[in-house]
């Protein structure tokens, strides 16, 4: 078993798991990932970041909700390192 990654906010602001209400989440649990992949999306003040895998590997876990309310620093994603 690989370390396990905290994936965290780099500011505040509102989490989505998905670009938009019809596409599907950028991942699942269990889902292999890439280093740099976008895992999902952090809104602030109107602007977009996507969140990005620091490292290849696998989702362990998804820790924040769709449309959550997040503080810097909040874990969103936890990643098992390959």
């Amino acid at each position: 078993m690989g370390k396990i990654m905290d994936v965290t906010a780099a500011m505040s602001g509102i989490f989505y798991r998905h670009p938009s209400p019809e596409d599907p989440p950028y991942v699942e649990v269990g889902q292999e990932v890439n280093k740099k992949q976008v895992l999902g999306l952090l809104e602030t003040m109107k602007v977009f970041q996507k969140v990005k895998s620091p490292v290849k590997g696998k989702v362990v876990e998804i820790v924040a909700e769709h449309e959550s309310p997040l503080k810097d620093g909040d874990v969103i994603f936890r990643v098992e390192k390959q």
